[in-house]
């Protein structure tokens, strides 16, 4: 075989990962990998920002199961990436770093854009390499995408040095091969099965994992043979239906929701899927002193609030589907009503609210009413958020996406193009508060480009609404949270968008369904009053989460 460039082999190792997209912005020292992406059958996708490269990684990895891909050039090009990067190492989402580096021959010396890059991502991934030898490519690429989709996935990190990617190479890629699961031993299912037939109220918390896994309706079946009902995390969102009558609602904003949805006195909680970085356990067994059977794709976490009796290690749906049929209609029920019945009153009676600005549930009420079933909602990170997390009902896994355990602002937007690119067919909303949307906004040249058809909605108050609503409980006052706005209208004009403010609430759903009905990005400036309290009732206690 005739030697070609190391970024041709390297190339061709991405497309045997079937990558479909990169994302990102080339550099000095990525002109090599370029110009081989050029002639592949992967599209470069070139951003505005590498956050935003990485954020379109982070969530392609997610709706998908297979790593997103991104790319930045060395320095600068690197740390850009950073935040992204971190966002889909904490919230478990498979994803591959590319980054230029200058020549081998010197690095060992002060250099121009040189800093220790390995090193500075070591942290936020779960491997990471730099390739210092072009023969080494099949193996570190192949290496690269087993550690970032293999349970827990996450994020992984490759530098390419100019000089080694511009050197000759005889090479193939290593074939790619599914990651494999464990499965639990036959005693450790019964033994879990022993305890959840003999529990008096028995309760269950799904979250992440059970998203990530595909394992949805295997956990709505669990729930049918068993009657044992389910509490969501945010990010198990839409892992049951809101309407079935064992789904406990979205648990996690306040003290008291873990106590209204029946954790205080249940003697068992099956946790499913469910990662501490979502929320801390001691909220949900203060004493230490619930029995515990963990489903999940790896051991536990140590910690003094999350001690399991029993561990079932492997595939969620696999281990669901069996332990459903060991524990078929379970003599004993838990759980409570109260969280969601409480949370429901509110966005039901929000339908007929004419205050304006409007109210988040008024929002989000016309939200849900304008998408389907499996149209999708993305939230940024701010005091919108905690609104979603609590209210927003979502009727199927992956229907509402946020950045949870970095929880970084200015990640709606590039999610969004991300979203649109896998989903084509689907409608996607993107709530943004005007903090945040200012973070990232120079990707909506990027989503005009790519034609990507979502609605960002950008809920204006001026100001950092959820550290205002923070200090307000704390020191009744605020400070350090007030800012305007440019005219947000003209600002999408500019980008070629269509856009509009709204003047009214009827307004608002009218302009929101013929805006999803466009094939072309749009924006939505929404006022909105935060003056009715995201704790909506003192008996759902304080906030226990940031944002």
């Amino acid at each position: 075989m005739a030697s070609r460039r190391a970024s041709d082999v390297f190339v061709d190792c991405l497309e045997a990962e079937g990558v479909k997209y990169v994302f990102g912005i080339p550099g000095e020292e990525t002109l090599d990998l370029n110009e081989s992406l050029a002639d592949s059958s992967i599209e470069f996708i070139p951003v505005r920002h590498e956050q935003g490269g990485a954020y379109m990684a982070d969530v392609y990895g997610r709706l998908t199961g297979r790593a997103g891909v991104c790319l930045g050039t060395l320095g600068p090009g690197a740390t850009n990436l950073m935040t992204a990067v971190a966002d889909a190492y904490l919230d478990r989402a498979p994803l591959v770093a590319l980054t230029g580096q200058g020549d081998l021959e010197r690095m060992h010396k002060e250099s121009h854009q040189h800093i220790d890059v390995v090193r500075m991502m070591q942290p936020i991934t779960k491997w990471n390499a730099q390739i210092s030898d072009a023969h080494i490519i099949p193996e570190v690429v192949r290496k690269a995408f087993k550690v970032a989709e293999t349970e827990k996935p996450g994020a992984t990190h490759i530098e390419l040095p100019e000089d080694v990617m511009a050197c000759d190479l005889d090479a193939v890629p290593i074939p790619r091969r599914k990651p494999v699961q464990p499965e639990p031993a036959a005693r450790e299912l019964l033994k879990a099965a022993d305890l959840i037939r003999g529990a008096l109220n028995p309760v269950a918390l799904a979250g992440n994992g059970v998203i990530r896994g595909r394992a949805a309706p295997a956990l709505r079946e669990f729930v049918r043979a068993t009657g044992i009902p389910v509490a969501e995390t945010f990010m198990g969102k839409g892992a049951m239906d809101p309407g079935d009558p064992k789904a406990l609602g979205a648990v996690g904003l306040q003290s008291g929701d873990y106590r209204m949805a029946g954790f205080e006195v249940a003697d068992l909680v099956i946790a499913i899927g469910y990662d501490l970085v979502e929320h801390s356990p001691e909220h949900w067994n203060p004493n230490g002193d619930k029995t515990i059977v963990c489903v999940d794709t790896l051991p536990a976490e140590i910690d003094s609030h999350f001690m399991p009796e029993v561990e079932l290690i492997g595939d969620l749906y696999h281990i669901l589907s069996r332990l459903g049929e060991e524990c078929r209609h379970v003599p004993h029920s838990g759980g409570s009503d109260q969280l969601r019945e409480v949370v429901q009153s509110y966005f039901d009676a929000s339908g007929t609210d004419t205050h304006f600005p409007m109210q988040p549930p008024r929002a989000l009420w016309e939200i849900r009413r304008a998408l389907g079933r499996n149209d999708i909602l993305i939230s940024d990170v701010g005091l919108h958020k905690l609104w979603i997390g609590r209210m927003y009902p979502a009727y199927e896994p992956n229907t509402v996406l946020i950045a949870n355990g970095l929880a970084g602002m200015g990640f709606a937007v590039p999610a969004a193009i991300a979203t649109k690119l896998v989903h084509k067919d689907r409608k996607v909303v993107a709530v943004n508060g005007d903090g945040g949307f200012l973070m990232n906004f120079q990707e909506l040249e990027t989503a005009v480009r790519k034609k990507t058809a979502f609605v960002s909605v950008i809920w204006e108050n001026q100001q950092y609404g959820s550290i205002v609503w923070k200090q307000d409980k704390k020191f009744g006052r605020h400070f350090g949270t007030d800012f305007t706005n440019p005219d947000f209208v003209k600002l999408a004009e500019s980008f070629g968008m269509p856009a509009w403010r709204i003047a009214s609430v009827d307004e608002f759903g009218e302009r929101l369904q013929h805006a999803l009905a466009l094939d072309v990005p749009s924006l939505i400036v929404l006022p909105i009053d935060y003056s009715l309290d995201v704790a909506i009732s003192e008996e759902l206690g304080a906030e226990t989460v940031a944002t």
